[in-house]
């Protein structure tokens, strides 16, 4: 048996002679506990946050994008298409035509960005689980039909299934001077077929519409193109295949995983978590003072008991183990007890979806989300682990060489 660990957890179970020592001992604990719930909380909410709007993300945007390093659009060639299509990991491969259009509807106008998708655009992405109102439907026959953003819907004040088409005006592509403002635009109209939202930064920008009618609209080449997107099966890594496509492709071409769509958005997301971390991690050291006070009142309170220890044969490492181990059950209970609590309250909300966003606001979900993740876990049991160990140490080095009675000779004198 580890004899200083058996004297701490009977210094740890036992009354002390002292009111203070015990309702100290209660608050240190109590501060531990009270700031890990706070911080399994937090990291929680942030994951649940990062996982709604990267699955956000992943319902509209590629798994990887490839777009011209320089300028709008660029030529492919089908052999150079071919070999992108035929890349490992690649399920589904999308063109795309893109640019920004004026979008009428009666006396509305709206500046949008029309994006050239072909049918495949539905199976490269999740689009069909935002529509609000229609169904995903790009051509029939010859008519075009468009996916609309709900807030550029809300501006022109269109439909699905209204009778009167949008119009979308771009510039016409010309380097020559053209003085008539009639021939400066190229025009075409469509028929709104669904409403789709994401999140506001999609539902103000885009307008989904065939790649043909994008294409002849933007006065693009046939093999002419803003960017390819792709869905890549489950198996596979974004950045391998990344990584494989740029090798292939070369400076010309840029290609980007969807995390580096988003990098910045990532960034301060992961930024944002880890400053909270710290803040709460700050909040922590100061609850830590509890645990030196405690500490080293009852190291005041059992000098006797140490001496006595010494007189029979303990050495003075296990005497400072003692007092060690009982700052470390002092951390550690207030620990278990805070991740069980955090654990609980996570897993409450998760269940029973206690809080929720206002029902009048436009939200994505109607609860707040919530994700546990073990490696939080594993962050907070360090933190305050690292955080206890220097608490306990401290009171060692400072009450010891004052109050300890470091000889046996002089107990038994």
């Amino acid at each position: 048996m580890n004899f200083p660990l058996f004297i701490a957890r009977r210094y740890f179970f036992s009354r002390r002679s002292s009111h203070i020592i015990n309702r100290i001992s209660i608050i240190t604990v109590a501060g531990i506990a009270v700031g890990t719930t706070a911080l399994i909380i937090v990291l929680s909410a942030f994951n649940g946050l990062d996982h709604l709007i990267r699955s956000l993300f992943s319902s509209f945007d590629a798994d990887i994008r490839i777009s011209a390093s320089e300028g709008k659009s660029f030529v492919m060639t089908e052999d150079t298409l071919a070999m992108v299509r035929n890349t490992a990991g690649v399920l589904v491969l999308c063109p795309v035509a893109e640019d920004n259009a004026l979008l009428v509807y009666r006396e509305q106008e709206a500046v949008a960005t029309i994006k050239g998708v072909p049918g495949d655009f539905r199976r490269m992405t999740g689009i069909d689980s935002l529509l609000v109102q229609g169904t995903f439907k790009l051509n029939e026959g010859e008519i075009p039909y468009g996916i609309i953003g709900q807030d550029i819907a809300w501006q022109l004040g269109v439909g699905v299934n209204f009778i009167r088409p949008v119009h979308v005006y771009v510039p016409r592509r010309s380097q020559g001077l053209i003085l008539n403002p009639e021939q400066a635009f190229n025009h075409r109209y469509l028929f709104p077929s669904a409403i789709f939202s994401v999140q506001q930064e999609y539902d103000s920008r885009y307008l989904l519409v065939p790649f043909d009618f994008a294409s002849e609209l933007l006065g693009y080449r046939a093999d002419e193109y803003t960017a390819l997107e792709m869905k890549l099966a489950q198996n596979f890594s974004a950045e391998e295949v990344k990584e494989q496509l740029q090798q292939q492709l070369g400076p010309r071409f840029r290609v980007e995983t969807r995390e580096d769509q988003h990098a910045y958005f990532y960034q301060v997301m992961k930024s944002e978590k880890w400053v909270i971390f710290m803040i709460l991690g700050f909040i922590l050291i100061i609850a830590s003072f509890n645990t030196i006070s405690s500490l080293t009142l009852l190291m005041i309170e059992k000098r006797q008991d140490a001496s006595i220890l010494r007189g029979m044969g303990a050495t003075e490492r296990e005497v400072r183990s003692v007092f060690l181990w009982e700052g470390w059950m002092v951390t550690l209970s207030g620990m278990a007890a805070g991740m069980a609590l955090g654990a609980l309250l996570c897993w409450i909300q998760i269940r029973f979806g206690v809080i929720r966003f206002p029902e009048s606001g436009s939200f994505v979900v109607s609860i707040y989300p919530v994700r546990m993740l073990f490696t939080d876990f594993i962050w907070v049991a360090l933190l305050v682990g690292i955080i206890g160990w220097v608490a306990a140490r401290i009171p060692l080095r400072v009450v010891r060489d004052r109050y300890f009675v470091t000889g046996a000779d002089e107990y038994t004198g």
